[in-house]
């Protein structure tokens, strides 16, 4: 009988039991400030705030947009040391055709503009990589606050220029209302002193001394091969055989890791109009934007090299890293000086 009592609440209780949460949950009263007006103690309110969730009087309900995947997120954004992590559903079938070909999900460059009409602020620099997943976000931003834009690579074609992420930065600094400095030179050069004699020219220089002041950026990610990796396409056979000699997996604004996010092939970089990594690691926040099964492991790769802060991918890619065991050995988002935290 006692217990048939204990399991049931009387209408006292009931009513006194949503007065309390209404006051909790929608009306924002502290306990104290309740249990003083209904003459309790705070544990007494505690203890009703809970038995009203176990009777389910009171319902919790944390909701997202369908396409993004909260658990998910959440998920990646702990397993590696990331300050922002957004995973987006995978493309429908009807899409795959494009994530087959190395493409990333258009929607992922739709939802990274909604993530840098968060992160930039008032009289930031905003700097832009090449890279089709980059020049899908340029496209899909609606918003931007007052700020200046800056190419952070050459261009895949110098030819397509105006197509990509020359017309990328154009279209943000426009958004924002700022100034634009794009890059109108190839990423690759066929060799050192070519890509030396191209950086000091007035153009290109006023770009990269822009690349210390830059305080967000957006990145994409490629794995070493054909289509999926800008940097692979463009060498010849025996550049290529040599880098994949040495452990390349995955490819970033013209910088190549191995499977562990170390650096290698640094030689190329002597050859390429591109923020240095160095440079890149002291970017307050790297977005990364890249998805798809295809391109998971180059993308673990590149989360373990330290060199980003946010993520925007989806669940294909989602489920491959947060099953990958292998150690994580920097946490980006702690390495950099934080205004709101440690």
């Amino acid at each position: 009988m006692s217990t048939g009592r204990a399991t049931r609440m009387g209408p006292a209780e009931l009513m006194q039991a949503a007065a309390i949460a209404r006051r909790f949950y929608l009306e924002g009263k502290s306990k104290i400030q309740i249990a003083d007006e209904f003459g309790v103690s705070r544990f007494k309110v505690a203890r009703v705030l809970e038995t009203a969730l176990e009777r389910d009087l009171v319902r919790i309900e944390i909701r997202v947009p369908a396409e993004l995947d909260a658990d998910r997120s959440d998920a990646l954004r702990a397993r590696y040391g990331l300050r922002h992590a957004v995973v987006v559903e995978s493309p429908t079938e009807t899409d795959t055709a494009a994530e087959e070909a190395g493409a990333d999900p258009e929607n992922l460059g739709e939802v990274a503009a909604d993530l840098l009409g968060e992160l930039v602020t008032d009289g930031d620099v905003l700097g832009l990589a090449w890279g089709r997943s980059t020049i899908h976000m340029a496209a899909a931003l609606s918003r931007l606050p007052p700020c200046t834009v800056v190419q952070l690579t050459g261009v895949y074609d110098a030819g397509t220029a105006d197509r990509g992420s020359v017309e990328a930065v154009r279209r943000a600094a426009d958004v924002a209302g700022g100034e634009a400095h794009p890059i109108y030179a190839p990423m690759l050069l066929p060799d050192s002193a070519t890509a030396a004699a191209l950086r000091s020219q007035t153009g290109i220089s006023r770009a990269f001394e822009y690349f210390d002041k830059v305080t967000v950026a957006a990145v994409s990610i490629g794995s070493w091969e054909p289509g999926v990796s800008t940097v692979h396409d463009m060498l010849s056979d025996s550049e290529r055989a040599h880098y994949s000699s040495l452990g390349v997996a995955a490819e970033m604004s013209a910088h190549l890791f191995d499977s562990q996010g170390r650096r290698i092939g640094r030689d190329l970089g002597e050859r390429c109009i591109t923020v240095e990594a160095d440079r890149l690691r002291r970017i307050p926040e790297v977005v990364a934007i890249a998805g798809g099964q295809r391109k998971a492991d180059a993308i673990g790769a590149v989360l373990r090299s330290g060199l980003v802060t946010s993520l925007v991918t989806d669940t294909a890619a989602a489920d491959h890293l947060l099953q990958d065991r292998s150690p994580v050995p920097f946490r980006p988002a702690m390495d950099r000086t934080d205004p709101d935290g440690p």
